[in-house]
């Protein structure tokens, strides 16, 4: 069980800044769908994710995140990540305990809160095509834009391998 705190948004800015990773934040009102975050991307430009956080049946975790609008097949989307059976969506104690987020702020920066490696974290192919993604700073009332290519080392650093992977329809 992680005892520990999850990071704040200023954690993650230092761990970004640790790494000479550029991100530029915008805070803006807390939106919990992609489709009340339409209204903010006029101001953001780049690649906006979705984020899924599911598991198999053998409790195996993993997050997936993708461009908005695509679509992810739960019914097949086990054959490329190689869980071990059809997954389902995990729960919200699940998501607080691994990456230290709430459903609606669910995010790839969250593999910082990771400590113990649980959850198999999985970049889209297509998401890969955009040179800024933004994503959430572990809390949804603001969007954190980086390099995709940094968004890959980040996650590196918090000590996970990232997958590109073509999860999308």
């Amino acid at each position: 069980m992680n005892d520990m705190q999850p990071k704040t948004d200023a954690e993650l800015f230092q761990f970004l800044d640790g790494l000479s990773i550029q991100h530029s934040t915008k805070n803006h009102d807390p939106v919990f769908t992609v489709a009340e975050s339409v209204a903010l991307r006029d101001e953001i430009p780049g690649g906006h994710t979705k984020n899924l956080f599911v598991k198999d049946k053998k409790d195996n975790y993993f997050l997936l995140t993708v461009e908005e609008n695509a679509t992810v097949d739960l019914k097949t989307v086990h054959t490329v990540i190689g869980a071990a059976s059809k997954v389902s969506f995990g729960k919200p104690e699940k998501l607080m305990e691994y990456l230290g987020v709430i459903p609606g702020a669910v995010t790839a920066f969250g593999a910082i809160n990771d400590t113990a490696k649980a959850v198999k974290v999985i970049i889209d192919e297509d998401l890969m095509r955009y040179d800024v993604i933004n994503a959430h700073p572990l809390r949804n009332d603001a969007t954190t834009s980086v390099a995709s290519k940094d968004l890959l080392r980040f996650i590196e650093a918090t000590g996970h391998e990232p997958l590109v992977l073509k999860v999308t329809a």
